[in-house]
């Protein structure tokens, strides 16, 4: 054991002398090695930072929850039958009260529509493009919206259609000197005052911008008072989260049944409404990164290919230049083993060296973009950066295995004699 510790020590202070020795040499060949690790970890990193950031713009829907709608969450699926998607009924009000009646496997249900444009004004400030978002009361524990201040409304006011408004952080900060100030303000809406009795907390940017800093919340009942929620133009989304131990596709099932009774469709009729859940988009998210993070190994194995050549030729010229010195120690008894693992950790720690250099560099660049992303936080994880010394390691042996196996087959007598 001692020996092989000697021998791992001379390694790393050879190739260190190799690297200050010749230094534009060992550069530029480790060059290659730090380009191809820069390539493959950069896309590994970008790409698990930009999935991580969609699977928690993703998570606000709930894994066990399903949302009922017209549209697919399945791009593939719109993308060929678009027109049939268009031509579908949104879920209404009288299908959502169907659902919460009859269905024995969910937990909660709730009904939301929208309408941007909105003006809301407190006093002389005003914002011209607000969205204004009538819920059930369920809508909040669904979507796992937490408040600052205040509250979110009650059953009871979103059964009367009380007055009553949540708003987002953004929203807050625009209308009033500051978020906490905005609960039990009134802000105006179409000539009416609502009261604001809660501020969302605070999100941030996201992937997708689904979040709800920059939208406002009413009764369901208070918002159907003033908006045609029965306009073919009206958006609607029914939300349904499943009892806990019911599988989802229990509750697809039943929800199917109930939904297709409503709409009085015939049992070879296919459904004109869609079933959505997590699943749909983690799969899509996945299979698309897969093609990319393909694309960025092929793109650094060129570049690993050509830097392990950079190292092949630096350790046959390290061979080349010390035959004389593997002469005297094979000649004083230096088995054939030693002399091999002597270069090919010398070849080991060179491509380290390399490997290293490239994982410095994204991890400077990823520290550079988050100073200007926001949507998103880049990283590079332990298991990439050990992927990256793991491809160093791998390279340094391919690239130094010849030479050091030439120079461990080398005869003590012509050597010396070199």
């Amino acid at each position: 054991m001692l020996i092989f510790l000697k021998i791992f020590q001379e390694g790393i202070v050879l190739a260190l002398q190799e690297l200050w020795a010749n230094k534009l040499r060992t550069f530029l060949s480790l060059l290659g090695i730090s380009i191809g690790i820069f390539c493959v970890i950069s896309v590994l990193s970008v790409i698990d930072s930009f999935q991580d950031g969609l699977k928690q713009s993703f998570n606000r829907v709930g894994s066990n929850v399903i949302h009922i709608s017209k549209e697919s969450w399945d791009l593939q699926k719109i993308g060929t039958n678009w027109w049939k998607y268009m031509k579908r009924p949104y879920p209404n009000y009288r299908e959502f009260k169907a659902l919460q009646e009859r269905t024995q496997t969910a937990d909660l249900i709730s009904i939301r529509a929208f309408m941007a444009g909105q003006k809301l004004q407190y006093r002389g400030d005003a914002i011209e493009n607000g969205i204004v978002i009538g819920a059930t009361y369920d809508f909040a524990e669904l979507l796992d919206i937490n408040m600052e201040y205040g509250r979110f409304f009650t059953p009871d006011e979103m059964q009367v259609g009380r007055n009553a408004i949540v708003i987002g952080w953004e929203i807050a900060e625009n209308l009033f000197p500051s978020p906490s100030f905005a609960v039990g303000q009134q802000i105006k809406h179409k000539g009416r005052k609502l009261t604001v009795i809660g501020v969302i907390k605070k999100e941030g940017a996201s992937i997708i911008n689904d979040g709800f800093d920059e939208a406002t919340v009413v009764p369901y009942n208070y918002f159907r008072k003033y908006f045609n929620v029965n306009s073919k133009r009206m958006g609607h989304i029914i939300s349904m989260r499943a009892k806990e131990g019911i599988p989802l596709d229990d509750l697809k099932e039943e929800s199917r049944g109930v939904l297709r009774g409503m709409r009085h469709l015939k049992p070879r009729e296919q459904d004109n409404f869609e079933l959505n859940n997590l699943s749909l988009l983690t799969g899509l998210i996945d299979s698309v990164f897969s093609v990319v993070s393909l694309a960025g190994f092929l793109i650094g194995f060129f570049a690993i290919l050509v830097g392990g050549f950079g190292i092949a030729n630096i350790m046959f010229v390290s061979v080349k230049e010390r035959t004389r010195i593997i002469g005297i120690k094979k000649s004083m008894g230096a088995k054939r083993i030693y002399i091999l693992l002597e270069f090919l950790t010398e070849s080991i720690i060179l491509t380290i060296i390399g490997g290293l250099l490239g994982l410095g560099t994204v991890y400077f660049l990823l520290f550079l973009g988050n100073q200007f992303i926001d949507a998103f936080t880049l990283f590079m994880s332990s298991q990439n950066a050990i992927v990256g010394i793991g491809i160093s390691v791998v390279i340094g042996i391919v690239a130094g295995f010849i030479p050091a196996f030439v120079a461990s087959r080398m005869d003590p007598v012509e050597a010396i004699r070199s």
